[in-house]
């Protein structure tokens, strides 16, 4: 007799997988700005007050803030909100999200920033998960 027969598959809801993806996405972003350290130059950039779009301003600092705590919030959102409203927040935020990473991979191609287009594909992957499931969400 074969083990693995006994073994429980449980069905893992829409609203659950989302979160899951989102919260995949946010580590996939960690990763890159943690890896992205290691680039000789880099550090020294960011002590010049360069943040890779121009000059580092308070604002631009909030804007990237702000940006980031979206797929943090999407981790929550994705488990609390109505099924309607999830689906359609999901599909934009993913679109937005995958549509962000596919211009930062194309503006990243560097033997340097190898390791951070690996990445980004994977977070394309994911969004574009995010989107796929929300847009096939089952009808009761």
């Amino acid at each position: 007799m074969n083990s693995m027969q006994n073994l429980e598959d449980i069905k893992v809801g829409v609203k659950l997988k989302l979160s899951a993806l989102w919260a995949a996405v946010m580590f996939c972003y960690i990763y890159g700005d943690y890896f992205s350290l290691y680039v000789p130059g880099h550090i020294q950039s960011l002590m010049d007050g360069n943040s890779g779009m121009g000059a580092t301003t308070p604002l631009k600092l909030l804007m990237f803030a702000i940006l980031m705590t979206l797929p943090s919030v999407m981790v929550f959102l994705s488990l609390l909100l109505k099924p309607k409203v999830n689906r359609w927040i999901n599909i934009l935020m993913g679109i937005f999200f995958t549509a962000i990473m596919i211009l930062v991979v194309a503006t990243s191609i560097d033997q340097w920033m190898i390791f951070f287009i690996f990445l980004g594909v994977v977070e394309i992957l994911i969004t574009s998960l995010v989107v796929w499931y929300a847009w096939t969400w089952p009808k009761q």
